[in-house]
């Protein structure tokens, strides 16, 4: 698959360059596994001098022979041996940048803390001692979020701060999604565009690797990721079991409750029989994996609480993949994807929502975003889309099928609403209904 997107983070990329000819730049780029934070890298500096250090799981006096090798086959120079440790080579590297600027890029960074744990104090001592009359453009990057955003954004960390800029690299658009699609398979349907966006929220791998399995229609899309040689299947948990280590089991029951539409604390807690306030601050404050939301409106001090995972692939992988994992093991593949065909459009009717809240934003013609609900769940209201600078809101329902719209219930419920939204208040109102050919 060709380079799709990314066209803002390159050209920061670019300026991060030009700004390291005068001044050193330390830049920390993040985003969840697979999102694509290599290529983006690779990409932005393709004709540009790189030194790729990979920070791979191996003995460190290993890991600098393969960086000196790096380093002597890019710059054009001998070094005279191998760096005793890291420390060192870093130190080499900080003060050959003042004479000469470069860009260092050091994936999977957080794997240090196995190879030597040390190495991010030293690194703080050195960049502090020579930063100011360096020129190096360093840039680090790692998969396992958690981690990352401990080394660098927990002040009892030595890294803490150092860096000039924290990027964090999200899920392609709907309108690349659209584009992707077009080019690869320009008879697609707007449930294919649908399908796409509710297997992989835009995940830039995982939509590689439909792609390359010329998986461009909502049948085949099930086929490719429901398969005996998929890595969708095991996905979910690879990823997930490194961010929570030995307490994944609960983790994974949370996040199955929640993919299984049991969004309320005191439901989640019911379904797997404990208290998970701890667990729910976690997930959502240290891993990024759910969000939790409030009515558009409410006060933040509000109980009137539901939790969504956000990503939407892992709202996929445990809505079937973990939840029918018994189906997988027995090799029962066609069963499995019989079962999802059956609920597919239930489940992909809540990934509308997200999709058309996707484009809002996309879009950039709001100010304020949200949906709406009252405590006792009798009224719902899918998407509030508001300007308050131009004094307009847009209130809509969301339905595959435009027969299932009710535009005069909706109605009702924005009478019910308005008055507990202060934001709202003199906003020229629309009422609309979305479905399927609005996307």
């Amino acid at each position: 698959m060709k380079f799709y997107d990314r066209t803002e983070e390159i050209a920061t990329l670019h300026k991060i360059r030009e700004n390291a000819k005068e001044n050193a730049q330390f830049t920390v780029v993040t985003g969840r596994r697979r999102i694509g934070k290599t290529s983006l890298v690779l990409k932005a500096y393709e004709d540009m001098p790189l030194l790729y250090f990979f920070v791979g799981r191996k003995a460190e006096n290993l890991l600098c022979e393969e960086f000196r090798q790096e380093v002597e086959r890019k710059l054009k120079i001998k070094m005279g041996g191998t760096p005793a440790n890291f420390s060192e080579l870093f130190d080499y590297l900080m003060t050959l940048s003042k004479e000469w600027s470069f860009t260092l890029f050091i994936d999977e960074f957080q794997n240090f803390y196995r190879v030597n744990s040390s190495i991010f104090s030293d690194m703080q001592k050195i960049w502090d001692l020579n930063h100011l009359s360096s020129k190096i453009n360093l840039i680090v990057c790692g998969s396992v979020y958690s981690m990352m955003t401990k080394i660098f954004r927990d002040k009892k960390e030595p890294l803490y701060n150092r860096q000039n800029r924290f990027m964090h690299i999200r899920a392609f658009k709907p309108s690349v999604l659209k584009d992707i699609l077009h080019d690869n398979a320009p008879e697609y349907s707007n449930d294919d565009l649908l399908a796409l966006y509710s297997f992989t929220g835009g995940v830039a791998k995982y939509v590689q690797l439909l792609v390359e399995d010329h998986a461009f229609t909502v049948d085949s899309m099930i086929d490719s990721i429901i398969s005996s040689d998929s890595v969708f299947i095991n996905e979910g948990r690879a990823i997930l079991v490194e961010e929570f280590g030995k307490d994944y089991d609960t983790y994974f029951s949370i996040l199955s409750a929640i993919a299984s539409g049991n969004t309320r604390r005191s439901e989640i807690e019911s379904m797997i029989g404990k208290e998970i306030g701890g667990y729910l601050t976690r997930l959502e404050d240290d891993y990024g994996i759910i969000k939790k939301e409030i009515p558009l409106g409410a006060k933040t001090t509000t109980k009137n609480v539901v939790y969504t995972i956000h990503d939407n692939f892992f709202t996929f992988w445990f809505r079937f993949i973990f939840k029918y994992g018994h189906i997988l093991e027995i090799g029962a593949y066609n069963q499995m994807r019989t079962l999802i065909r059956r609920d597919y459009a239930t489940f992909s009717g809540k990934m509308l929502e997200r999709y058309f809240y996707a484009k809002a934003a996309e879009s950039g013609k709001y100010t304020i975003l949200g949906r709406w609900w009252d405590r006792k769940g009798e009224n719902e209201i899918d998407l509030i889309a508001a300007n308050e600078i131009e004094k307009t809101a847009e209130v809509y329902e969301i339905k595959r099928q435009r027969r299932n719209i009710n535009i005069n219930d909706l109605d009702v419920k924005v009478k019910t609403m308005l008055p507990k939204i202060t934001a709202l208040k003199g906003c020229t109102m629309e009422i609309r209904g979305l479905d399927m050919d609005n996307m």
